[in-house]
């Protein structure tokens, strides 16, 4: 598979205007890039302006804390799938896992499943710089119980990013029947390529041009 094939061209900032989202539609539908992953806000023209097209629209939910209730969650999620969305990218509630209320985390990503009920493609991000192996792990295994699409790394917006050893120990974790996306910190072909071999079978960058053309993006950071 081609490298932009794997990558989710991302645009979260909070600044993004429309003309922006459209100029990254372009480009998804131009390189062939797997979705475009925005916020909600621009649900609606994102899946306007992929239709026809191969790219899918991916739109965040519980962003970038993770920390609404499970029933606003759900609500995002299917408001979002009835806009235009195929993937939900959904924060994870950190919160929970660091005060050990694993049945927290487990009713959390279930309402967001249950909300998608196979109409989308869910991702459940961990915001793995802020969790021990322990509960990456365990994070990991309730995605799976409760029939989550894939587990990723990072919303960008925290501490750091994807790295090698987490991408390594989710897959490990997940096996091969759950997609594991790296996002955050992932900006050169040579990273993209790194966590392609740790095991990752998405990438979300906003840095996808450069990746794809081996060039360095001055603008990078989700």
């Amino acid at each position: 598979m081609k490298i932009q094939q794997y990558i989710d061209h991302t645009l979260l900032k909070p600044e993004a205007c429309e003309e922006s989202i459209i100029k990254i539609c372009d480009e998804a539908k131009e390189y062939g890039f797997a979705s475009v992953c925005v916020n909600a806000y621009y649900t609606s023209l994102v899946a306007r302006e992929l239709k026809g097209s191969c790219v899918k629209t991916c739109v965040v939910v519980g962003f970038p804390l993770g920390a609404t209730t499970k029933e606003v969650k759900a609500f995002e999620a299917n408001q979002a799938i009835e806009n235009g969305a195929q993937e939900i990218d959904m924060v994870i509630n950190v919160g929970a896992i660091k005060s050990n209320k694993y049945d927290v985390v487990r009713e959390d990503i279930k309402a967001v499943v249950d909300a998608a009920s196979g109409r989308a493609l869910v991702k459940v991000i961990l915001e793995t710089c802020l969790l021990t192996d322990e509960e990456k792990i365990r994070a990991c295994e309730i995605a799976k119980e409760v029939g989550a699409n894939f587990v990723k790394t990072s919303t960008g917006f925290s501490t750091g990013g994807a790295t090698v050893h987490d991408i390594k120990l989710m897959r490990e974790t997940v096996g091969t029947d759950m997609g594991v996306k790296a996002s955050g910190a992932v900006r050169t072909t040579e990273d993209a390529k790194a966590v392609i071999e740790a095991g990752a079978s998405r990438i979300g960058a906003s840095s996808s041009i450069a990746i794809v053309n081996g060039t360095k993006d001055s603008n990078s950071g989700y």
